[in-house]
């Protein structure tokens, strides 16, 4: 095409902007703005009338948030929590394992065992096991009594509770995998061993971290039940100090202060390990 026939092409008509362009204004929400002055009114009044009440003694508070009473108490919280926790998630792994096999006997027994431990509470359970001699005296020669101390009815108690929840957090992330991506594995050659370690625990994660976290965080404050059966945990070393100075209240302040604390930075860590295994998915953004 020659340069006097590109000359000749009309040039595209300029579209004209609409004079009055309407602006959207968003609509105003007066009920919500006064719902919101109305909680931060009543939280400064409820945050003032703990700080300024007197009754809390929180000078006794800050003497005590540091004994060493008070420190041993939380390490024995803490580590009664981590081994209830790796105990009861390994046992609860075994027992889904067995929801899930092929074998009718396993699966009744798995079933069983869930449904007997979540109907039990969990301070009745640490009261049978506490009391287990008066049921057998000795177990393989030896006396009940010196083979359970309470810190080993704690740990067994717990650990037989936190496995029935375990086993069913366990068994819906296994099976929130699709079985599409089992069987894709399986056409790749991969062992049953690579198959479940690099493609069905991974994606299993994403469905067991929550619960899991709020397990542990549901296990550290449910330590504190032990106290019945005199573990020397952090409620009842705070209990043992108001049984002697009567400062009820500021020995309580104390252990929900440690409490509150620990299960902060559990929740912290929890938010990780679950944008850790979120990788790829929306709610990793």
């Amino acid at each position: 095409m020659s340069s006097d026939t590109l000359a000749k092409v009309p040039a595209a008509p300029e579209i004209p902007e609409p004079a009055d362009t309407p602006r959207i204004v968003p609509r105003r929400r007066y009920g919500q703005w006064v719902a919101a002055v109305a909680v931060l009114v009543l939280l400064g009044l409820a945050v003032n009338s703990v700080v300024r009440n007197q009754a809390f003694q929180w000078d006794v508070v800050g003497d005590y948030f540091t004994s060493d009473s008070i420190l041993r108490g939380l390490w024995l919280t803490l580590w009664l929590t981590a081994v209830v926790m790796v105990l009861g998630f390994t046992l609860g792994a075994l027992l889904a394992a067995f929801r899930l096999s092929a074998n009718p006997v396993l699966r009744a027994v798995s079933w069983g065992y869930v449904w007997l431990f979540r109907s039990i509470p969990i301070l009745v359970q640490l009261l049978l096991w506490f009391n287990i001699g008066a049921l057998y005296p000795q177990v393989f020669g030896v006396k009940t009594v010196n083979l359970l101390t309470p810190v080993a009815v704690a740990i067994v108690g717990l650990t037989l509770h936190e496995a029935a929840f375990a086993a069913e957090v366990v068994r819906a992330g296994i099976l929130s995998v699709e079985r599409g991506q089992i069987e894709a594995a399986q056409a790749l050659g991969l062992s049953r061993w690579r198959r479940w370690w690099r493609i069905v625990l991974p994606q299993a994660m994403r469905s067991i971290v929550p619960p899991a976290g709020n397990m542990l965080i549901g296990t550290l404050k449910g330590t504190s039940i032990v106290s019945v059966i005199a573990v020397n945990d952090l409620l009842f070393s705070a209990q043992l100090i108001y049984h002697q100075t009567y400062q009820v209240i500021p020995l309580l302040m104390v252990a929900t202060l440690w409490y509150a604390v620990v299960t902060s930075l559990l929740g912290i860590g929890q938010y990780y390990v679950e944008k850790y295994y979120a990788r790829g998915t929306e709610s990793a953004r």
